[in-house]
C-alpha cells in the first residue's frame, strides 16, 4: 500500500531512491580546475561514435531507428493527464511543495520538473540498462572507459531560444555534484571532472574503478542553464520557475495544491527517435492532498483524472461509485514486471535496543502477515521476502558454487544460514495471534537479554522496551495496530506516531524513528546506487535512505562486487550472494507486494496494448494519449438527463 520512493524513470538509471551524499563533494570552480589540469583523452583513445549506450554494451536499436518498439506513432496530441503523486525523488512529497528545485535537499519539489529539462539520454524501457541520445547525438568511449565524450545535437535549445551547449552541460553536472541533492552527490562521487572542449563537445571523466552504472546516471541528469543560474543562487529553495529545455515547461500552479505543465508546442525534441509518440498530452497536472481519503473523493468527483491505487481496501470495496458504474471511470490491472523492491518496517539499528539480531527476529515473529492480508488487504497481496522480490536476483534455495566463491570469505563473520537456505519470515496460522509465533518472539527477547518484569518487557539495561511506529498516514493505523496489539501482548509498549509529512521527511532524514515503513525499487542492473541503501558508509550520514543504518563489512563488500559485475550472469550470482547475507541481518520486517499496476482513471484516455517490461510503472504520461471521442462520451453521459414536460 505505500507508494514507491524511487527516482523519476525517464531521467535517472540507477535503483530506486539512494542516499545522501557519502563522500565531500567538490565545488564546479573546483571542477572546472580540475578538468583544465588533467589531460584531455586523445581523439584516438576513444570509441567509435554511438548513438546510446548500456552496462554491458548491447543495444537492441540500431543507429538509424525511428522510434521504440513501444510507443504508438499514431497517437494524438492534446487533452490532459491529471494525477496525485504516486513516486517521488530527491526532496519531494507526495502531499506537498513549494519549490521548483527538485534536485537539492531544501524545501519540498514539485512533482513533474523532470518534465521540464532533458538528459543527455533517455532510457529505452524494453532494455533493461539501455539508454539512447537525446540532447547528446553520439557518445564515444575511452578504452579505459574513464572518459565518454558527447557530441551534442545543434538543434537542441533552452524554452527561451537560446542555445543548449556543452558549457551548459558541464555547468550543470558539476554543480550537482557540488550542490545537488545528497542522493546525487553520492551517485556522483565517481565523476572525475567535466570539461567542455567546444559548445557541441563535452567530455565527463571518471574515476579508476567507478562503479558500472555511474556514466549512465550522469546522462540522465537534467541540463540546466548556465546563462540562468549567473545571477541566480542553484542551491536554494524558489519559486522562481527555472530555465527548462524538455517537453513541458511550468504554467499555472497554486502552491500545496497543484502545478500544472504545458506541452511545448515546438519543442526540439518532439520528433527525434527516442521521443516520437512520447508526452503526448497538451497539460499534465498534479494535485496535493494532505489525506488519502479526500484525494480518493477528488478522484470521484473528477478533480483529477487517473490514479494508481495503493491500498487493497479500497481498491476492492470503495470503486463503487456511480461513473464506476456506468462506464465513465474504468479500472485495469496493469502487469509489473520489474524488481518489486523491498517494502516493510524498517529497524533503525543505530539505537541499541535493536542491536540484537534477536531482537530483530521477534519483532518479525510477532507481524501477522496472513492475517493482515486476508483481514484488511482483501487477499490482494504476496509476502515479500527480499529487496530483490520478484527477480532472478533473489536468493533462493542454497548457494550456488559460484554464490559461495563470493560469500566463503566472510564465513565466521556473517550468520552460518548465510551457507544455507536463505531466510524468510515464519508463516503465521492467520488468526491475528499465533500463539506458537509469539511464544518463539517471546524466547528470542529472552535470549537477548529482555526479561519480563510486573508484564512489561525490559531491555538488559532495566529500561522499558518501548517502540515508536512513525508514519505520516492516517490510512496507516488499520496495519500498524494487529502488530502494535502483538507486541503489547509479548511486553512491548509499542506506539505510532503520527507527524504532519514536513516533520516525518525530517525526523527520518535525521534518523529521529525507532521503525518507519519504507518502499525501495531497485533496478533491473542494480549498481552503483546500492551504495546509498545498504552501506556503512550510507548509514552514518544524515539524510541517507539506509533508514535501518546497515553497517556490516561483509555487505559492504558484496555490494562492491554488485557494482564491478562484469556480465549479467555475475551480476545476478553478486545480488543473490548479497541477499542472503542482507536477509540474515533482519534489518527490516517485510510486508508485502504485488505483481501488478491497479489503475482507475477516467475513460478518456488509451495506452499501449502492452506496456515494456522494464517500464517500472504505467508510464501514464509518457506513452498513453488522450481519447477524444471517449472524452466526449465521458462527457455526455456525465450531463443531467432532461425530464419529459408533463403537458396538461
Amino acid at each position: 500500500m505505500t507508494r514507491d520512493s524511487t527516482f523519476n524513470r525517464r531521467q535517472v538509471f540507477g535503483l530506486g531512491l539512494g542516499a545522501a551524499g557519502l563522500a565531500t563533494g567538490f565545488g564546479a570552480h573546483e571542477a572546472a580546475a580540475q578538468a583544465a589540469t588533467t589531460p584531455t583523452p586523445d581523439a584516438a583513445t576513444f570509441g567509435a561514435a554511438k548513438h546510446g549506450m548500456s552496462v554491458f554494451g548491447d543495444l537492441k536499436y540500431p543507429a538509424d531507428f525511428a522510434s521504440f518498439e513501444y510507443v504508438n506513432l499514431k497517437a494524438p496530441k492534446g487533452g490532459t493527464f491529471s494525477t496525485v503523486p504516486s513516486v517521488r525523488a530527491y526532496n519531494q512529497s507526495f502531499q506537498t511543495f513549494n519549490s521548483f528545485n527538485a534536485y537539492i535537499l531544501k524545501g519540498e519539489g514539485a512533482q513533474g520538473m523532470d518534465l521540464i529539462f532533458a538528459p543527455l539520454m533517455v532510457r529505452a524501457y524494453d532494455e533493461p540498462d539501455a539508454m539512447y541520445g537525446l540532447v547528446a547525438k553520439t557518445v564515444e568511449i575511452s578504452g579505459d572507459r574513464l572518459a565518454y565524450r558527447f557530441t551534442l545535437r545543434p538543434q537542441a535549445t533552452f524554452h527561451d531560444g537560446s542555445k543548449l551547449t556543452a558549457h551548459d552541460v558541464a555547468f550543470s553536472l558539476n554543480t550537482l555534484k557540488a550542490k545537488g541533492h545528497p542522493l546525487i552527490l553520492q551517485q556522483m562521487r565517481d565523476v572525475a571532472g567535466v570539461e567542455a572542449l567546444d559548445d557541441a563537445t563535452v567530455v565527463v571523466r571518471f574515476a579508476r574503478g567507478h562503479a558500472r552504472d555511474v556514466p549512465l546516471y550522469v546522462a540522465g541528469l537534467p541540463i540546466f542553464s548556465r546563462a540562468y543560474y549567473a545571477t541566480r543562487p542553484f542551491d536554494e529553495s524558489t519559486l522562481d520557475i527555472p530555465l527548462g529545455c524538455g517537453p513541458y515547461k511550468v504554467a499555472r500552479f497554486e502552491v500545496n495544491r497543484f502545478v500544472e505543465y504545458e506541452r511545448v508546442k515546438d519543442w526540439w525534441g518532439a520528433e527525434l527517435a527516442p521521443m516520437r509518440g512520447s508526452y503526448n498530452f497538451d497539460t499534465v497536472r498534479y494535485e496535493f492532498y494532505r489525506d488519502r481519503d479526500v484525494a480518493f473523493e477528488g478522484f470521484t468527483a473528477k478533480n483529477y483524472l487517473f490514479r494508481e491505487e495503493f491500498t487493497a481496501r479500497v481498491w476492492a470495496t470503495r470503486y463503487d461509485f456511480p461513473a464506476i458504474k456506468d462506464g465513465r471511470v474504468k479500472r485495469e490491472l496493469l502487469p509489473d514486471l520489474t524488481p518489486s523492491g523491498a517494502q516493510g518496517w524498517f529497524i533503525n539499528t543505530r539505537r541499541d535496543k535493536f542491536k540484537d539480531p534477536r531482537v530483530r527476529e521477534a519483532l518479525i515473529c510477532a507481524f501477522d502477515f496472513e492475517w493482515t492480508n486476508k483481514t484488511i488487504m482483501y487477499g490482494a497481496y504476496a509476502r515479500t521476502v527480499s529487496p530483490f522480490q520478484n527477480s532472478d536476483m533473489m536468493a533462493e534455495g542454497m548457494p550456488s558454487p559460484d554464490e559461495l566463491k563470493l560469500l566463503e570469505p566472510f564465513r565466521g563473520q556473517v550468520p552460518d544460514e548465510v551457507f544455507g537456505e536463505p531466510f524468510t519470515p515464519p508463516v503465521s496460522d492467520g488468526s491475528g495471534q499465533d500463539r506458537a509465533l509469539l511464544r518463539k518472539a517471546a524466547q528470542l527477547l529472552r535470549d537477548a537479554g529482555c526479561a519480563v518484569k510486573d508484564g512489561r518487557r525490559l531491555l538488559p539495561n532495566g529500561e522499558p522496551f518501548t517502540v515508536e511506529f512513525l508514519a505520516d498516514e492516517p490510512q496507516l493505523q488499520a496495519h500498524h495496530g494487529p502488530f502494535i496489539k502483538n507486541l503489547g501482548t509479548i511486553g512491548i509498549a509499542a506506539t505510532l506516531r503520527l507527524v504532519d509529512p514536513v516533520q516525518y521527511r525530517a525526523r527520518v532524514e535525521d534518523f529521529d524513528f525507532d521503525m518507519t515503513i519504507e518502499r525501495f525499487s531497485m533496478s533491473a542492473t542494480p549498481g552503483d546506487s546500492m551504495r546509498p541503501f545498504f552501506t556503512s558508509q550510507a548509514a552514518a550520514t544524515k539524510g541517507s535512505y539506509n533508514l535501518a543504518g546497515i553497517a556490516n563489512p561483509a555487505i559492504d563488500a558484496l555490494v562492491e562486487k554488485i557494482i564491478n559485475a562484469r556480465s549479467r550472469a555475475e551480476l545476478t550470482t553478486a545480488c543473490r550472494a548479497f541477499d542472503r547475507v542482507f536477509r540474515a541481518g533482519r534489518y527490516w520486517v517485510p510486508q508485502w507486494y504485488r505483481t501488478n499496476h491497479p489503475v482507475a482513471y477516467w475513460d478518456v484516455f488509451a495506452h499501449p496494448d502492452r506496456l515494456p517490461r522494464y517500464l517500472g510503472g504505467v508510464g501514464g504520461i509518457e506513452l498513453w494519449w488522450s481519447d477524444a471521442a471517449k472524452a466526449a462520451a465521458v462527457e455526455k453521459a456525465g450531463k443531467p438527463k432532461a425530464e419529459p414536460v408533463n403537458k396538461p
